[in-house]
């Protein structure tokens, strides 16, 4: 589920979790659920801007003439 997921939707239900906690209105078992979907959103946006930053990397270094 999580790993289908692009960087903009991850960030936003990022967000949407985020909120929740904001707000204070969660119990405690919902806020640490809140917190672990959290942690997942988050992975998967680390995950893409680290690919997204490696293809740059790749695109942006010279070629070598031998």
């Amino acid at each position: 589920m999580s790993q289908e997921l692009t960087y903009e939707e991850a960030l936003e239900k990022l967000d949407e979790q985020l909120k929740l906690l904001e707000d204070g209105n969660l119990s405690l078992e919902d806020a640490l659920k809140a917190v672990d979907e959290a942690r997942v959103y988050l992975k998967v946006c680390t995950e893409r801007l680290d690919a997204a930053r490696k293809k740059i990397e790749v695109r942006g270094e010279p070629e070598t003439t031998e």
